[in-house]
């Protein structure tokens, strides 16, 4: 993979940059967007980006920074699922504990938001004090957004308990966007200011990228990313008549700041030091880019695979119309087809050609991967295994110079499971999913020194595309994340089963 950004550079021009803004107040409330471990959006457009490089810069800050996570209870309370791990917002909130944890960073609290007895976020604020962890909940805030001396007063912000911290530096993150980090940010404003602390407020978010032009394909990547939120980069006009300089913000956030200022304002007794949103900003990743061209190439990349996802979850009924018709529209903005993405084609072609000669109805599943090398393989849903589990076995072949003739897996080991699987679970699917097959071939290499060798490739695949005719199901999607494949599907459900993968 060609490199575009150095990781080692922006995380030290970013540790700086935070550090010179804490030096300004007493403490400093840094609202997180984005995901702080495991952006794989970041890595996908950014090559040489480390998923989990905001966590890693909090761990440089260990010293002077504790974390506070913000939850909706409303998304508790319906199940919101972070669709890339497959998890509820609560869950992830869990994860996230474990992830600060690894990385030696003080967790200061949960805060509730919106909180107003929810059944089922009562039960998860009940299982997190019963393990230890504080939690705070906030109501509501009277007049928010729009009636600042309501907001600013006891009957608004000071409604809001206050969250004793103890470090410089406050990370206020969350599983996803809408969490209340931004209320939970000014709430604790307002109670450092009755306190007599000079206390601030600034945002870490990394898309999208202030410092680049509006229609570079990066920035249009964080649209893409973001077609179900209906975000659109906007030049910062506020940023324009202060500085009469170019850069780049989303609607929201340009919508929200004359507001935003307001309450700084009102809850400072002085006039805000922002002139902008983009000045409330401390991202610097615009600064680790080395190569514009290679990001260039990954942006439009992601937006292909953007595509793909969002006209998926049209499918599935996760998005409306409008959606699915603003992904077209950014494809058409940079001339894209789905077709430029590599993987695209042979997987259609493999599948038209079965459907010609063996396939029993209309839909013959295929999966084509592109290895590091650029070799694209295919693999064919069959009677034994889905076509995710053919490919991946084809590739670990390839990768460990194994004939197509041997068989990794013995019989032996799979009629068993199969069996398992169909008669004794009852389970209708019974092809072997990507994650069954994988867990036979660990067996099978205990005794097979050419299984094991091949076994051995697996880590190879981390990277690599994959390209499916028709919806995964969640358990293969989820196996090819962990394998590090990148994934996409055409629109199609592989049986008329309305069960599979609903």
């Amino acid at each position: 993979m060609k490199i575009g950004f150095d990781h080692k550079k922006y995380l030290e021009e970013q540790s700086k940059y935070i550090l010179e803004r804490v030096n300004d107040y007493d403490k400093l409330y840094l609202e997180f967007g984005g995901k702080i471990v495991q952006d794989f959006h970041a890595k996908r457009v950014l090559p040489g980006f480390d998923e989990n490089a905001k966590i890693k810069l909090l761990h440089k800050l260990k010293e002077k920074a504790e974390v506070i996570i913000c939850v909706y209870a409303g998304d508790i309370e319906r199940n919101k699922i972070r669709e890339d791990f497959g998890i509820t917002y609560d869950m992830d909130v869990l994860r996230l504990i474990d992830e600060l944890r690894d990385y030696e960073l003080d967790l200061n609290s949960i805060v509730i938001t919106r909180y107003e007895g929810q059944p089922a976020t009562t039960v998860f604020i009940n299982k997190l004090e019963r393990r230890g962890i504080k939690v705070y909940t906030h109501r509501p805030t009277k007049g928010y957004p729009t009636d600042v001396n309501t907001i600013v007063s006891d009957e608004g912000y000071g409604e809001n308990p206050y969250i004793e911290t103890t470090k410089p530096i406050v990370v206020v993150t969350a599983p996803g966007p809408g969490s209340g980090k931004l209320g939970t940010c000014l709430s604790q404003l307002y109670h450092e200011s009755r306190r007599g602390r000079v206390a601030g407020y600034s945002k870490f978010e990394t898309f999208p990228v202030w410092n680049i032009p509006l229609k570079h394909p990066l920035n249009i990547a964080y649209e893409a990313a973001t077609v179900d939120l209906k975000d659109v980069n906007m030049i910062d006009s506020f940023h324009m008549d202060a500085y009469n300089k170019v850069t780049v913000n989303y609607n929201r956030d340009i919508e929200l700041f004359p507001v935003l200022k307001k309450i700084i304002e009102k809850i400072t007794g002085k006039e805000s030091v922002f002139k902008s949103p983009t000045d409330m900003g401390v991202n610097r990743v615009g600064f680790g880019i080395i190569d514009d061209e290679v990001v260039k190439e990954a942006s439009k990349q992601e937006i292909i695979r953007r595509y793909f996802k969002t006209i998926c979850e049209y499918k599935k009924g996760y998005v409306d119309k409008d959606a699915y018709q603003r992904i077209k529209i950014l494809m058409e903005e940079l001339n894209l087809k789905p077709e430029d993405r590599s993987v695209v084609v042979p997987a259609r072609e493999y599948s038209t050609k079965l459907k010609q000669i063996s396939c029993k109805n209309d839909v013959c599943p295929v999966v084509a991967l592109e290895l590091p090398d650029g070799k694209i393989l295919t693999g064919k849903r069959s009677e034994l295994m889905e076509a995710t589990a053919a490919v991946t076995l084809n590739a670990i072949k390839y990768l460990a110079n194994i004939s197509d003739e041997i068989h990794l897996i013995s019989p032996v080991v799979l009629e068993p499971i199969i069996t398992l699987k169909s008669k004794t679970l009852g389970d209708r699917n019974i092809p072997l999913s990507c994650d069954e097959i994988l867990i036979a071939l660990s067996i099978c290499a205990a005794t097979n020194p050419t299984a094991q060798v091949a076994a051995k490739k697996l880590l190879l695949l981390k990277g690599c595309q994959a390209h499916s005719t028709t919806i995964l199901r969640k358990n293969d999607e989820q196996t090819f994340r962990k394998l590090g494949i990148d994934s996409t599907s055409d629109p199609e459900y592989p049986t008329d089963s309305l069960y599979y993968n609903s």
